[in-house]
């Protein structure tokens, strides 16, 4: 079963220049997770994933992390949403918008498996 978390802005420390490392940037980050199918049959939130703490535990972990890199960034975002009970896989795409003149986003996604 997959369960997708589309879109959540965090504005956090991103980038490797000296005035990145002053002034928060908002990121998108989509996350989509394979998850086991327990909630499917028992339609209960103790059987699945909840992604309304997950979504805030992304955003602090990309805050707290002040990354240089999106790599690292969408690394830690799948990592840590692998790390849930019910998930089997996360692929996590983070992507920073304006970072250059002329490109919309700049984005890495990265998947980890339990």
């Amino acid at each position: 079963m997959t369960l997708e978390l589309e879109s959540l802005a965090v504005d956090c420390i991103i980038g490797d220049l000296p005035e990145e490392r002053t002034k928060a940037q908002r990121l998108i980050v989509d996350i989509r997770l394979e998850i086991d199918d327990a909630a499917a049959h028992s339609d209960s939130l103790a059987d699945t994933v909840d992604y309304a703490a997950l979504a805030a535990k992304v955003r602090k972990t990309l805050e707290d992390a002040r990354c240089r890199m999106l790599e690292r960034a969408a690394f830690l975002v799948a990592t840590t949403c692998v790390a849930e009970p019910h998930v089997v896989e996360a692929a996590a795409k983070v992507s920073k918008r304006g970072a250059v003149p002329f490109l919309d986003a700049a984005s890495a996604t990265f998947s980890a498996k339990r």
